[in-house]
């Protein structure tokens, strides 16, 4: 009888919907290459980047752990040879080394080099994953 009762709690457990923990954007890497990785957030009307993640190959990581407050996001992301894996139509200013870059105007000015961000439209969810997958002919 005990043994029936903790199989009926532990399929109710699994069954539950995903705690709030569980909210935010994540990147995960399907491609063959290790993938650093740069994020833009809105932020009090400017746009903030940071960066890096490194992302192995069949890996995830969290970006953002809260829940997404925009509905728009900005992804690139180069592999560790410089190469550019995913990227878009958004300049935006990174750095070599780990960094965040609040407001993005000016960014060879301020020291920074541009980036062609990914617009990443959440579609105002309060979690979103962005897959990374291999180039044709890879």
């Amino acid at each position: 009888m005990y043994l029936i009762r903790a199989i009926i709690a532990a399929f109710f457990i699994a069954s539950l919907p995903v705690a709030a923990s569980a909210a935010g954007l994540r990147l995960c890497n399907q491609s063959f290459d290790v993938l650093n990785v740069a994020l833009g957030e809105p932020d009090e009307g400017l746009v903030t980047t940071r960066g890096w993640w490194r992302v192995a190959p069949n890996q995830c990581a969290n970006l953002l752990r809260e829940t997404l407050q925009s509905q728009l996001y900005y992804i690139f992301a180069a592999d560790v040879f410089g190469n550019e894996v995913l990227s878009g139509a958004t300049p935006l200013c990174v750095a070599p080394r780990r960094f965040e870059i609040k407001g993005q105007q000016d960014c060879l000015l301020r020291g920074f080099l541009d980036a062609r961000f990914v617009d990443v439209d959440t579609q105002g969810q309060p979690s979103w994953t962005i897959f990374v997958t291999p180039r044709p002919g890879s």
